[in-house]
């Protein structure tokens, strides 16, 4: 299975492509594809046929399409910027734990 630095819950900031700049919130991992769900981001329309059984209306539908993990960098809780991952082990409680850290300020992220 592929590692990557980003997960669920994460914030994070586009780097490329047409939505360059936002920032959202990861919703979805696709391990398989490479790719990230984030929220509000990669809008697209789609048409929808009605589904009765369903109770679910037809019509244009906007939702969020996946994007590259590579087209995304966390965003630091601290200092607030894009920002490349890095993992180091800290002992607490007389165990080591494997935690990421941002790389511009230092700073653990949770």
């Amino acid at each position: 299975m592929k590692m990557f630095r980003i997960r669920k819950d994460d914030k994070v900031m586009v780097i490329a492509g047409k939505d360059a700049g936002k920032i959202g919130k990861v919703l979805k991992i696709l391990r398989k594809k490479d790719r990230v769900l984030v929220e509000k981001t990669n809008m697209v329309k789609r048409h929808m046929r009605p589904n009765p059984y369903a109770q679910q209306p037809g019509g244009i539908v906007e939702k969020e399409m996946p994007i590259h993990v590579s087209n995304v960098m966390v965003v630091c809780s601290a200092c607030g910027k894009a920002t490349r991952v890095g993992y180091k082990t800290i002992e607490s409680e007389g165990k080591e734990k494997k935690v990421r850290f941002c790389k511009k300020c230092n700073e653990v992220m949770e």
